[in-house]
Parts: structure tokens; C-alpha cells; sequence
């Protein structure tokens, strides 16, 4: 059997937030939305690099992509700059997934000042849940006009969708070739049972098919129940024999994942997850894909699992 995993890693999925200086509107006080998670309360705390350096102590994350937190959509601007600040101040994170509502009247204008950003490297928009004819944003034209400026800006774009809308993700991919598209939360499988797992799989051969696409493997609690390696095996050795290590990276979606399990508890369950995996795909997988895709700036190449724990 295979050594666990002890190398460099980039988290590809995480996120910050100041909730005493900054607004997140999902995360106001007595605020609760419908989550796929229940009931998030716990993490309404303030969560910053250092939180996250203290909990990441002991392993060798050596570089992280924040992904937009649902700021203030009035102000999509507003959050790349915070989060740059928090670059330059503290090295953390690496790049950026940034806030831009494909179907807005100024996206060109959005898009264009978000790729001037050192660090932006993808935007998200969540396309919600589907119409009556069971279909999502990414079937309004209006909102694929903007998904068109992407190539324009040189701009991924993330993804955060149920499985049941991966064939519709496939059209969008196949449509604009040019544009990365990057599946969050491995196209959120929900359940374990036999039933939603066939119909994920086949979901993600859709995808596999094209070249555009690259899955991020985070997020992946279900509510009432503790994260585990026996639960979340199946899903890494679909993903595996779909994608292929050198399209999948690992995310450990924190703060929000938290409410089931410590950084620490996560990165050495991943280990165990891929451990049968040859090495040179437990290095794309925790390492090489995020870098090809992300372009990660200001690495700590010299980490080692050194860093202090520190409190909030």
C-alpha cells in the first residue's frame, strides 16, 4: 500500500470573510437560506488567512484559490479588492475566483475590471435552480452573452450546479470551447444511494468528453451526517476513472465544510481517498492541475507543515 500523500498542496476551493467589516448578505444575523448543508449558523464567524494558516497547521498547503463568498452583489468589485488586500498583506490566497453576474447590464464592464486584478484568474455566477421547463441561466441567452466575454477577458469560469444540470453544463462547454469551465463540488453528487450516483456518473462522462472542463473535488458533506473516507471512496474513484487525475484538484471548501470536520481531518481523509492512486496523480490532483489551471501567484514553495498556530 501506498505512503499517504505528504507533498505540497493547493487548496482550490476555499474562502474568507470579515463579517464585522464586510456584507454577505446570506450571512447576515438571522439570516437563513435554503442550504444544501441545513443549517450553516456555525460558520457565521469571521474566518481569515490566519484562521485558516492555524487550521491547515501540520500539512503542506502552500497555496489556496478564493472563490467569491456571495458578497454584495451590488458591489462585485468591492470583494476582489478585499481579497487582494488580504493577499498583499498576508500571502494568502494565491488567485481568485471572482464575483460577476453574467446577466447584468455592465458585465463587460464587471468582466474587464475583475481580468485587471492581479490574481483573478476565473469568475462565478451560480445559474440557481431550474425553470419549469428544467432549465438553469445557462440556457438564457441573455446570460450566455455574458459567458461569451469570458474568452475575451481570458477568464475561466466556475461552476456550481447540481449533477441533474451537467448535460446542460456539457452544452455550455461544448458551445464555447475557448472558456474553461471548472465543476465545483465534483457537480454536487448529493446522496450516496445507488439511484443518484448512476445518474451522476453518466452526468460526468458527458463532461469528460470535452476538454474544456475540469472538475474541483470540494464540498462534498451531506447534511446530518459526519464526513467520511467510506462515504465520499465512491466518488474519487468515479472521478478518477471519468476525468483522470490531471482534471481533477482538490478543495476543501472551507470555512464551510468546518461544520463537519476539522482542515486537518479533511486533508489526511484525501490523502486516504487517493492513496491507491499512482503518485504522479495524487501530485496532479493536490498540486499540478490547480497550478496549469489556476496560475497561482506568490506560492510558499518552502512550506512544510510549519505553521503556527494562531488565534482569531
Amino acid at each position: 500500500m501506498n505512503e499517504l500523500y505528504e507533498g505540497p498542496i493547493i487548496d482550490a476551493h476555499q474562502h474568507f470573510w470579515d463579517l464585522e467589516a464586510n456584507r454577505y448578505p446570506w450571512l447576515m444575523p438571522g439570516v437563513l437560506i435554503e442550504h444544501r448543508y441545513g443549517d450553516y449558523t456555525p460558520i457565521k464567524e469571521t474566518y481569515l488567512p490566519s484562521d485558516y494558516l492555524r487550521d491547515a497547521a501540520g500539512h503542506r498547503v502552500i497555496g489556496s484559490v478564493y472563490v467569491e463568498a456571495e458578497w454584495n452583489p451590488d458591489d462585485p468589485l468591492g470583494e476582489t479588492r478585499y481579497v487582494r488586500e488580504l493577499a498583499e498583506e498576508t500571502g494568502r490566497p494565491n488567485a481568485i475566483v471572482a464575483q460577476a453576474w453574467l446577466d447584468r447590464a455592465d458585465v463587460d464592464d464587471v468582466l474587464s475590471a475583475q481580468a485587471r486584478v492581479a490574481r483573478v484568474r476565473s469568475v462565478r455566477h451560480k445559474p440557481g435552480a431550474p425553470d419549469k421547463d428544467g432549465r438553469t441561466l445557462m440556457s438564457d441567452e441573455r446570460w450566455r452573452r455574458g459567458y461569451a466575454l469570458l474568452e475575451r477577458y481570458g477568464l475561466h469560469f466556475d461552476l456550481q450546479a447540481s449533477w441533474r444540470q451537467l448535460s446542460e453544463a456539457a452544452q455550455l462547454a461544448r458551445d464555447f470551447p475557448h472558456t474553461t469551465l471548472i465543476v465545483n463540488h465534483a457537480g454536487v453528487p448529493g446522496d450516496r444511494s445507488n439511484a443518484t450516483l448512476t445518474g451522476w456518473r453518466l452526468a460526468l462522462e458527458e463532461l469528460a468528453r470535452l476538454p474544456n472542463v475540469a472538475v474541483k473535488v470540494s464540498g462534498l458533506c451531506e447534511a446530518g451526517k459526519p464526513w467520511s473516507v467510506a462515504a465520499n471512496q465512491p466518488v474519487l474513484d468515479t472521478l478518477h476513472q471519468v476525468f483522470g487525475a490531471g482534471r481533477l484538484m482538490f478543495g476543501s471548501n472551507f470555512p464551510v465544510d468546518g461544520m463537519f470536520i476539522s482542515l486537518d481531518g479533511l486533508l489526511r481523509g484525501f490523502a486516504e481517498l487517493v492513496r491507491a492512486w499512482p503518485r504522479a496523480d495524487q501530485e496532479a490532483f493536490f498540486h499540478d492541475t490547480a497550478v496549469r489551471i489556476y496560475r497561482p501567484e506568490g506560492l510558499d514553495d518552502n512550506a512544510r507543515g510549519t505553521h503556527a498556530r494562531t488565534s482569531r
